[in-house]
């Protein structure tokens, strides 16, 4: 039996026990996950999703988190003197699939409730997260801000409280 889910943006063909390598996921080695976002189910019978496959999701385990290979950016403009080189390493998970199946996410928490696992977690607010994220946080915890106010405001009044 194999799958196709979507997890950042992409799709992957799963298999029982595969590991693979998916866009950073906020949780930590360990963790068990669970992939609702199931495009298709094949084996005896495939079964194809509009655009998801309903009662069905993907259970995993979470083996690693790490950084790719360094990509080099090099810009090179002849004749005018101008060389720009940067590079970047890509934040990745390595996911290993423990069942395919019928849902049962009573036991295991989602991917794609970002919101739900920032407050359980007790995600501390900070500068580096977006504004709308600030402002779902003070809305959270009972703190009335105005849409009009700038980070710094928003993040004084969560730490007031």
């Amino acid at each position: 039996m194999y799958a196709i889910i979507q997890t950042g943006g992409k799709q992957y063909k799963v298999q029982q026990d595969d590991e693979f390598r998916v866009e950073k996921l906020n949780a930590q080695v360990g963790d068990k996950i669970v992939f609702d976002e199931v495009v298709a189910v094949g084996g005896d019978k495939l079964i194809l999703g509009k655009p998801f496959v309903d009662g069905y999701s993907v259970s995993a385990e979470i083996v690693e988190q790490g950084k790719a290979d360094k990509v080099v950016i090099y810009k090179y403009m002849a004749k005018k003197d101008h060389r720009k080189k940067r590079g970047h390493r890509q934040p990745y998970t390595l996911v290993k699939i423990t069942g395919i199946g019928e849902s049962d996410t009573k036991t295991e928490k989602s991917v794609f409730d970002a919101k739900a696992q920032k407050v359980d977690s007790e995600v501390k607010a900070n500068v580096s997260m977006k504004k709308d994220e600030l402002l779902s946080i003070a809305k959270e915890m009972g703190i009335e801000v105005s849409a009009k106010a700038t980070k710094a405001d928003i993040l004084a009044a969560i730490e007031a409280k």
